[in-house]
């Protein structure tokens, strides 16, 4: 359950970010906001470019926690679990850049969403959608052995 609540946090928090990205890339004057905020109102054509490559990959950020989380089903990410580790990784730097950001509208704004995805990403990364074991290689094997110790039988 923790894992299901933290990918559908994650996936409100995109939704938003993806519409804000796909706004700037349209034209919306929203530039004191984003990248840095030196581009007030519409941004310039490679930055509107940026923008919608931005939205892209939050997007794809938005299907690897949504696949690890197994509210759908995506076989690159269940062969590639380290793919969630990933989004953890992306959004620790956003949380960073948006906090260094020298414009004051773009970290109110953004750090709280980097800080929703980071703490979203984590759980999910680390979490188990089926609730059961850890899905941790090195976790499974010692709560395997600590169940058998409880119980006094095996562990499968």
């Amino acid at each position: 359950m923790p894992v299901t609540v933290a990918a559908i946090a994650f996936l409100v928090v995109t939704i938003g970010a993806i519409a804000f990205q796909i706004g700037l890339a349209l034209g919306a004057p929203w530039g004191a906001y984003a990248m840095g905020g030196g581009s007030a109102g519409r941004l310039p054509m490679r930055l509107r470019v940026a923008a919608a490559a931005q939205a892209l990959i939050i997007a794809a950020l938005a299907v690897i926690v949504a696949g690890k989380a197994a509210l759908i089903t995506v076989p690159l990410v269940a062969d590639l679990p380290w793919l969630a580790w990933l989004v953890v990784a992306f959004s620790a730097v956003s949380l960073v850049l948006n906090s260094i950001s020298r414009s004051s509208g773009e970290r109110r704004i953004w750090v709280p969403v980097a800080i929703v995805m980071l703490a979203a990403s984590l759980v999910v990364a680390i979490g188990d959608p089926a609730g059961g074991e850890p899905r941790n290689a090195e976790l499974a094997p010692m709560s395997r052995e600590v169940a058998s110790r409880s119980t006094g039988a095996p562990f499968a």
